[in-house]
């Protein structure tokens, strides 16, 4: 059985947990300007349609007395280490998905901790006594189930969902909350009449993976009651970005890659403080009509230098005709791995030998800004309006 935790709202409960002025009241977790978006909207704020990634200046529409609270990523930090902790001692095999969502495996815990119901009554009043927050959590057979489960009772509801129930309750499922499950894939799916999961047996295997590839073979899988997906205790990130919406959209290239320049060392110094390197790295551009791009490239040599990070990004960017302004713009490096991972060498020329000579000027940069700030040192280049 896999138990999978949510925090409730969890940036905007903090803030209302630590400010009982803002208790029951909406409020959004995010910058003040129009141009910011919403990073976490609280429960009495949601009943407006203010839900997360939606533009500042919407949400206020939609919510003339909402309160904008700026973030507090350091304070979000510390609790969700905490709320990590408590679930380690109720299992060894705990994978962290997100600073506030978690998976367990929970098989052959019940003679400690009882029955799953009483597990889960036992975690949520841990964090509710040490933490003053709510959560909430779905426990199932299949993980896909269980965190589909833990959004049915939100906020602070538990949903247990049982062998002999999993393949009913997959069958009737509605398809738009599986997740993968976007905008393009639904309308897909839906001019197929695949309204529910278990509608997916209205036709061959091979006709969906036909139309849908990987994708198709696991909704396959998830029809049939498979789900190869495991609990891993030593979770992999993935991929480490950094974004900034504009204080004015615009098309000027010049202070496009100033700004990609100021990401590129935020996202190389986060690289090298967790001791990896990267194999890929990509670029997101947001443009005034809120349409967005994506561009990546694989390099040929894993790097965690942030000029590095900042010459391919420029590169990706430089291929990109600005058709429209740009309003928001991301770095960000994938393909992850662990910096003591032996890489092979060029064969010919020294890149390799450029790269760990600006890695050695970059941990020394580090190093200074550890001990004395991250505003005293900065590149020439850099606007001064820029802010990380």
């Amino acid at each position: 059985m896999i138990l999978h935790l949510d925090m409730d709202a969890f940036f905007a409960a903090i803030e209302q947990r630590d400010n009982p002025a803002l208790r029951g009241k909406p409020i959004a977790v995010g910058g003040t300007s129009d141009r910011s978006v919403v990073s976490t909207a609280s429960y009495e704020a949601r009943k407006y349609g203010i839900h997360s990634a939606m533009p500042m200046f919407q949400a206020k529409k939609k919510c003339p007395d909402l309160i904008i609270v700026p973030g507090h990523r350091t304070k979000y930090s510390d609790a969700s280490r905490q709320i990590m902790a408590i679930l380690n001692e109720y299992s060894p095999l705990v994978e962290p998905v997100s600073i506030d969502e978690a998976y367990m495996d929970i098989s052959g815990c019940s003679r400690l901790f009882g029955t799953h119901l009483e597990m889960a009554h036992a975690i949520k009043k841990r964090i509710k006594d040490q933490q003053h927050l709510t959560c909430s959590i779905g426990i199932a057979p299949l993980k896909y189930m269980a965190k589909i489960a833990s959004d049915i009772q939100k906020p602070d509801g538990i949903t247990i969902i049982k062998k002999e129930q999993a393949q009913a309750f997959a069958m009737a499922l509605d398809i738009k909350k599986i997740p993968g499950v976007g905008k393009r894939a639904l309308s897909q799916l839906q001019r197929l009449n695949i309204h529910t999961l278990g509608d997916i047996h209205r036709y061959e295997a091979e006709h969906i993976v036909s139309k849908f590839g990987k994708f198709g073979l696991r909704l396959v899988e998830l029809a049939n009651g498979i789900d190869q997906s495991r609990v891993e205790s030593r979770h992999i990130r993935k991929s480490i970005s950094k974004e900034v919406t504009l204080s004015h959209d615009t098309t000027d290239p010049k202070y496009i890659r100033e700004v990609m320049l100021s990401l590129s060392q935020s996202v190389g110094r986060t690289l090298r403080r967790k001791k990896m390197v990267c194999a890929n790295v990509f670029i997101k551009l947001k443009f005034s009509d809120f349409s967005q791009i994506t561009r990546t490239h694989k390099l040929n040599l894993p790097v965690c230098s942030s000029k590095s990070i900042y010459d391919e990004a420029v590169r990706l960017f430089e291929n990109v005709t600005l058709k429209k302004r740009v309003r928001l713009i991301g770095v960000g490096v994938s393909s992850l791995q662990d910096e003591s991972v032996p890489v092979q060498m060029e064969l010919l020329g020294n890149g390799q030998t450029r790269h760990k000579q600006w890695e050695r000027v970059d941990e020394a940069v580090d190093m200074i800004m550890d001990k004395f700030g991250s505003d005293l040192v900065k590149k020439a280049t850099l606007n001064p309006s820029i802010k990380e």
